[in-house]
């Protein structure tokens, strides 16, 4: 795409000349100042830079992204749908969007990220404009983790200088240094700027299985008291989730001040999920295939999966993570 910009522009620079399909070519002679604007937009129109055309927000997509495409998560889809849009909608907000998102593997963390990009995100989650860490791939040797800092505050710093709307995800917080992430508290904080960067218009987002037993334990309360799901609310699960991970050796939230600090705007709990979810994400993985449901494949898939409690058969103990390698063996 870089190399396609270029040529045009290149052309453009050279004869002066534009020319547009089904129109005529104009004869009006540019100036110099006229040509470079006009190479300009073409540039930015091809390539992919912090503006209006390859960043903004879609919030009817959103919000219809989560609706259709994300199962069982009632609690999260509204959290994150308020919390997001407020915060897009909002043009000098005090401080970045911090989210963090907890819950067993498979029930949707990831997948939420990549909807959240799609909708801010001309390119989504290729975007250059969104940075994913895992802490087992980037941050793997604890003797390292004074460099790691380092150079995790300088990689934010160049890229919220290089857009302010920049996007940063971190998955497997349970597996990250505690001290790691205090690194980038004063980014998270209501600063202005710091050191000429205003860091108010990024989000950062937070991914992690640590707290996933206390989510659990609220929804097989609620199952074994014979409430429905959809009962469950943010604030059966917050507080005791915030704690759980402030207090937790493993959850890279440990002692940390930006829980000390409450520079985590929203904890967002995923439920675990059920039979009829994981069904559901069996028919939405063989459209994504661009093949019509079959509902008995994904049933007998779907009833093939192991559940807790063990008696019960309740909730799926992997969610949504294999249905994509296992599918295939049931169509």
């Amino acid at each position: 795409m870089k190399e396609k910009a270029s040529l045009v522009l290149h052309f453009i620079l050279i004869t002066g000349v534009i020319v547009q399909a089904f129109e005529p070519i104009s004869t009006t002679i540019l100036t110099g100042a006229g040509m470079a604007a006009l190479g300009k937009k073409l540039y930015n129109y091809l390539v992919e830079t912090c503006n209006e055309h390859w960043v903004g927000f879609n919030k009817t997509g959103l919000e219809a992204d989560l609706q259709s495409k994300l199962f069982g998560q009632h609690v999260a889809s509204r959290v994150i749908l308020k919390a997001v849009t407020g915060f897009m909608n909002t043009e000098n907000p005090k401080k970045p969007l911090v989210l963090s998102l907890h819950g067993w593997t498979g029930t949707g963390k990831n997948f939420v990220s990549q909807i959240i990009a799609k909708n801010i995100y001309q390119r989504g989650m290729i975007s250059g404009f969104v940075h994913l860490f895992t802490a087992t791939a980037h941050f793997p040797h604890e003797a390292e983790m004074d460099l790691y800092k380092s150079q995790l505050q300088q990689w934010i710093k160049g890229n919220v200088s290089a857009c302010p709307r920049s996007m940063f995800i971190f998955d497997e917080m349970d597996k990250m240094n505690p001290g790691l992430i205090d690194s980038i508290k004063p980014y998270l904080d209501y600063y202005e700027t710091l050191n000429g960067v205003s860091y108010r218009k990024a989000i950062f987002i937070f991914l992690s299985n640590a707290g996933g037993e206390n989510i659990v334990q609220v929804a097989l309360d609620f199952w074994k008291g014979g409430r429905d799901r959809e009962e469950i609310e943010l604030k059966h699960l917050e507080k005791a989730l915030s704690l759980s991970v402030f207090n937790n050796k493993n959850s890279g939230f440990w002692h940390t001040s930006l829980i000390d600090k409450n520079l985590v705007d929203f904890f967002v709990p995923f439920l675990p999920l059920e039979y009829k979810h994981v069904v559901q994400c069996g028919r939405a993985e063989m459209i994504s295939k661009g093949l019509k449901p079959n509902e008995e494949a994904v049933e007998q898939m779907a009833r093939d999966m192991n559940y807790f409690p063990q008696d019960e058969r309740v909730f799926s103990m992997k969610g949504c993570k294999v249905i994509s390698s296992r599918l295939d063996f049931y169509i």
